[in-house]
């Protein structure tokens, strides 16, 4: 499942959400909170949907950070990287054996973080230009904060495509292969997983396209009426994740 919005929202928990992971418990049913967001690491969002009132496992958390390291760990084991983004980057990439450097890296790892470092990016441009691969954790354009949006991965990676004239590989949502590797990590099938999301364009899509059944929930950015914008559905709508409880075992 999503966390934002889903979950939690603005720090505070979504009603219903504390019953369904208990019930989820209860029932012995394996589950994986994925966030497309980089910043922080499980340890820290665990801490965080622990003030909400959720009690997550850091084992039960997947971020964005950790499909990107378990990606590269897999195309170029013992590589180097130039990162742009924080500490929920940087560890997931030290903990796969990689070297952080800016002299002539394998890849320009771009992240999130709350201040974009424009010295970084010109860093980051000019790498590409040398040769170095191009991976972003995620292509949302923006982010949320109290005082409004705040460009995020997508913007900024956009800005280096211009300004170099090559694209990023994204590994997050909705790239499958944030599904896949989240499957993978709890020892999943996706003929027996479902997808819990609040986004049609991220976590809805990602699930279809990783072959699981998908549950939208209306608590976040999607809405019945967007629902009709895209040319695939979920399988099925809810109000909000309270929904699923008394129901984990047949949602359908």
């Amino acid at each position: 499942m999503d966390m934002d919005g889903v979950l939690a929202r603005e720090e505070h928990l979504i009603p219903g959400a504390d019953a369904f992971l208990t019930e989820l418990r209860e029932n012995d049913i394996p589950f994986m909170v994925l966030t497309n967001n980089s910043i922080r690491t499980p340890r820290d969002l665990r801490a965080r949907l622990l003030r909400t009132g959720l009690d997550v496992p850091e084992k039960s958390i997947w971020t964005s950070a950790l499909a990107t390291a378990t990606f590269l760990a897999n195309q170029r084991p013992g590589g180097s990287a130039y990162v742009v983004g924080e500490s929920g980057l940087t560890t997931a990439l030290h903990d796969i054996g990689y070297v952080l450097t800016d002299s002539d890296p394998d890849y320009v790892v771009l992240g999130e973080t709350r201040t974009y470092s424009f010295e970084a990016i010109t860093r980051a441009i000019r790498l590409v230009e040398r040769g170095a691969r191009f991976i972003a954790t995620n292509p949302d354009p923006t982010g949320p904060s109290r005082e409004g949006s705040l460009p995020a991965t997508g913007a900024v990676a956009a800005l280096i495509t211009r300004a170099t004239g090559r694209a990023p590989y994204f590994v997050g949502k909705p790239n499958a292969l944030m599904m896949r590797s989240a499957l993978r990590a709890i020892g999943a099938h996706s003929a027996h997983t479902l997808m819990i999301g609040d986004r049609m364009d991220t976590d809805i899509v990602c699930g279809l396209e990783a072959g699981l059944q998908t549950l939208l929930v209306l608590t976040g950015i999607s809405t019945r009426e967007s629902v009709e914008m895209f040319p695939y559905r979920p399988t099925r709508v809810i109000e909000s994740i309270a929904d699923l409880v008394g129901r984990t075992a047949n949602p359908f």
